[in-house]
């Protein structure tokens, strides 16, 4: 998973929730693991032990919290917890499956779809999101040179995060697919001048079992 003396970030997502196998809009919503989850948590644990990063953050939401706890305990690491890998907020739509958005937001759910922001909600846009998670990325990154850091976090932060981090528009660019549940993905710093941030993907959605 990482290379001597190169700087390596990767991103995990937490393992299935019954809100994930129902469909369900999770957002901020503190919702634990399911037994599924907990088995993905256990793959995953195995593979990362293998060749365990430095260093593990994780969302504090119980489901990424917990997912990482597994994986710390495999390689003997703590969890530090940083509210900048919070999920997405997606305010009203919470705990509702699309097709409820649908029915009761028609305007406002195509806006979604389409990445347009969305008024009157409390729903988080996605730019916002997107540097969030970023921000709190490239601060990681840049306290520990040379070391391999995990973060555990959520689907739609991660993915916004990755586009952001690439230097890509996160309203606009749509070519990148969520991680599914405990997988994730690697990046790296892009060293040439003037970088600003940047990083490249490395490998993306790979899954828990992965060595």
């Amino acid at each position: 998973m990482r290379s001597a003396q190169r700087t390596r970030l990767v991103l995990v997502r937490h393992g299935q929730t019954d809100h994930n196998r129902e469909g369900r809009l999770q957002g901020q919503i503190d919702i634990p693991l399911n037994d599924r989850g907990i088995t993905q948590a256990e793959t995953l644990a195995r593979s990362i032990a293998a060749s365990p990063p430095d260093l593990i953050v994780s969302s504090p939401l119980e489901r990424a919290r917990d997912t990482a706890g597994v994986v710390a305990r495999a390689c003997g690491l703590e969890v530090d917890l940083d509210e900048a890998f919070l999920e997405r907020g997606f305010g009203r739509w919470e705990g509702l499956r699309g097709e409820e958005i649908h029915s009761r937001w028609p305007k406002e759910h195509a806006d979604w779809r389409a990445h347009r922001p969305i008024r009157g909600l409390d729903i988080e846009d996605r730019p916002e999101v997107g540097e969030r998670v970023a921000a709190g990325c490239r601060r990681l990154v840049e306290e520990n040179p040379g070391r391999t850091v995990m973060v555990v976090a959520h689907g739609a932060a991660i993915t916004l995060g990755i586009t952001a981090l690439l230097g890509l528009d996160t309203n606009g660019f749509r070519g990148l697919a969520g991680l599914e549940n405990c997988h994730r993905s690697v990046l790296e710093p892009v060293h040439a001048e003037p970088a600003e941030g940047l990083m490249r993907l490395l490998s993306h959605n790979l899954p828990p079992d992965f060595t």
